[in-house]
Order: C-alpha cells, then sequence, then structure tokens
C-alpha cells in the first residue's frame, strides 16, 4: 500500500487565492490491478509530471516517465487513458522538468498561437504581454528565431534583464513606465504586426490602438482578470477593431493534440541547438504547491513555475 498525498480546493477563490482554500489531505492506495499503473510525482505544475513506479500495464513499465492531469498529488493510479509518455530522444542533459514548460504546454500553446493563429512572418513586429512567464517567454524567442522584431511587457526590472538576454529587441517594465502607451509607441513607432495576448484587462485596450491596419491578435490568456471579485467592464474597443480590420483569435494548445509529437519534437531541437533558452522557478517540496501557485498568480516566477516534489 502507498500513502498518497493530495491537495484539495476547499472553496471557491474570493478575489486572491489564500492559504485557507486549500487542505492538504492523505489517502493509501491499493495495489495496481491488471492495466493500471502507479504513478509518483517527481515534477508539478498545472500539468503533473511523472514516473511509473509500479505498473500491470505493459504499455508503461516501470521506470517510464510520462506527462499526466492528475491533480496536485504525489502518488496516483491510472489505466493509462491520458498518459503522455516523455520523447524518447530526450537527452539525459536536458531536465525533465522541461516537459512541463518550454518541451510542454507552455511551448506547444507558443508555437501554435506563433503559428496556425497569427501566422507570423519574417519581419514582422510582434508585441506579448507577461514575456518573461512560461509562455511568453518562449514566444519572445520563437519570433526571434522566424526573424521578426520583438517587444515584451513585463512586471519587474529584473524580468526586463532577463527579456533581453534571451534576444528581445525592446522590454519595458508595465509597472514602472509613466504610460503604457508612450511605452508601446516608443519600443515600436510604426506599430504592431501581431499581439500574443496574455494579460487582458487595460493592456489590450491600450495595445489594440497600436496596431497596424489588419494585425493580428492571438487571446491566450487574461491573467489580470482571474482573481476580480467584480467583472472589469468596457471600454470596449470593437470600433478600433473595425476600422484597422483587425483579426483577434482565442485558441487553446488542447485542440491540436494531433499536432503535438512532431511540435514536441521541434521545440526539443532548439532547445539542443541553443536557440531556445529555458529558465525555471523551482519550488521545492510538495507542502508548498499552494504557495508556489500563489507566487506565480502574483508574477514571482522568471519562467515556467514548477515543483519538485
Amino acid at each position: 500500500m502507498v500513502q498518497a498525498k493530495f491537495w484539495v480546493m476547499t472553496k471557491h477563490f474570493d478575489g486572491f487565492p489564500k492559504n485557507s482554500d486549500f487542505e492538504l489531505k492523505v489517502e493509501e492506495l491499493p495495489e495496481p490491478k491488471d492495466g493500471e499503473v502507479l504513478l509518483e510525482a517527481v515534477f508539478l505544475s498545472v500539468d503533473p509530471y511523472m514516473r511509473v513506479i509500479q505498473s500491470k500495464n505493459p504499455a508503461f513499465p516501470v521506470g517510464s516517465h510520462v506527462v499526466s492531469n492528475s491533480g496536485w498529488r504525489t502518488h496516483t493510479l491510472s489505466d493509462g487513458n491520458g498518459l503522455t509518455p516523455i520523447l524518447p530522444e530526450w537527452p539525459k542533459d536536458v531536465s525533465l522538468s522541461l516537459a512541463l514548460g518550454a518541451i510542454g504546454m507552455p511551448g506547444l500553446t507558443a508555437v501554435y498561437g506563433i503559428e496556425d493563429v497569427l501566422g507570423l512572418k519574417e519581419g514582422e513586429t510582434l508585441l506579448v504581454n507577461a514575456a518573461a512567464g512560461a509562455v511568453g517567454s518562449v514566444v519572445g524567442q520563437i519570433a526571434k528565431i522566424k526573424g521578426c522584431k520583438v517587444v515584451g511587457s513585463t512586471g519587474s526590472d529584473a524580468k526586463v534583464v532577463f527579456l533581453k538576454e534571451l534576444g528581445f529587441d525592446e522590454a519595458f517594465n508595465y509597472k514602472t513606465v509613466g504610460s503604457l502607451e508612450e511605452a508601446l509607441r516608443k519600443a515600436s513607432p510604426e506599430g504592431y504586426d501581431c499581439l500574443f495576448e496574455n494579460v487582458g484587462g487595460s493592456f489590450a485596450t491600450v495595445a489594440l490602438e497600436q496596431m497596424k491596419n489588419c494585425g493580428r491578435i492571438a487571446v491566450c490568456g487574461s491573467i489580470s482578470t482571474y482573481n476580480d471579485s467584480t467583472p472589469q467592464t468596457g471600454p470596449y474597443p470593437y470600433f478600433t477593431m473595425i476600422i484597422k480590420e483587425l483579426k483577434m483569435e482565442g485558441f487553446m494548445q488542447s485542440s491540436r493534440q494531433d499536432k503535438h509529437p512532431e511540435t514536441l519534437k521541434r521545440l526539443l531541437a532548439w532547445v539542443k541547438e541553443g536557440k531556445l533558452q529555458c529558465r525555471e522557478h523551482v519550488t521545492k517540496g510538495f507542502e508548498n504547491m499552494p504557495a508556489a501557485f500563489m507566487g506565480m498568480m502574483q508574477g514571482e516566477n522568471i519562467g515556467k513555475a514548477v515543483v519538485a516534489v
């Protein structure tokens, strides 16, 4: 019998999450039945990354490493459905935690947003907000690989330095600029062909005014609104979108699962070639899951936030 620890949400968040919104529980798991595997968490995020420690499923031998949506748990019994094996060609000198980051869901999101939604072309100018996060930092680097000018907005001076190290052409701290409108205009006086939107709210309203005619916006996230007790209202930018003939499209990487294997191979190749740099914000200890989650929501992380169990 294995003792599994797991976190549960005791109530829906009222505004920003609090420690009292989470509770750590323990349960005993039975031995795996035929066709089942016992997973042990190694790294955790919103998408748990695990290894198989017991198996009665020939598709997943003991010691296999997989990605699974199993919640915040140390151990999980699985029938094998929904388990994604790590790429077999994964190099030993590349941390497996990147399967939660640049060579995982955030990387897939970046590629599909840039290629499928925006159709970003060489020589164009891309604006990305939350640019030092798990998705934004990959977005900017892929755009540079494709020969584009990249402007990043982020929330600290340390993150600005990080973005410049990644090769961003321009980066600014939106919390300290006197005017977001002026900062955007200074970074790219000619405007923006594409916006990779992770923030939403008032940022989007200002940014849309500086899009070029026939500009494209990929809506990936809206982190500025996630913890609102009262929904934000207006202004409504429809007239700007009409006059500029802008195209805005929301998307999720999960709707393109048939493309995942080939896209993950491309991301891994970029990492191996040194074209894609990866930084992680690692919190140690399963007991620190809520703190890591709340820290991520407050923007404490540079790159992908993961918990090492």
